[in-house]
């Protein structure tokens, strides 16, 4: 059922919740990451923090454009 919802069951259609869902989940991912970040450095491998450095600056990229294109469709 959840693949054929459009919005009739959660009022939300689902390019929508699609956006809301993405944003949701580039910011938890960056909250995430910074656990990963603090055990690389913990264990004294800055290569690997640096990795998931760049992971959460991608991912914090993606939550701000998810934001920013959310705010202009509920603008419009």
């Amino acid at each position: 059922m959840a693949g054929q919802e459009s919005g009739q069951v959660t009022g939300t259609p689902d390019k929508d919740y699609d956006i809301i869902w993405f944003t949701e989940q580039c910011l938890s991912n960056v909250l995430r990451l910074e656990t990963y970040v603090q055990d690389a450095e913990r264990a004294g491998d800055s290569e690997l923090a640096d990795f998931f450095r760049r992971a959460q600056g991608e991912s914090r990229k993606g939550g701000e454009q998810g934001k920013q294109l959310l705010a202009k469709r509920l603008a419009g």
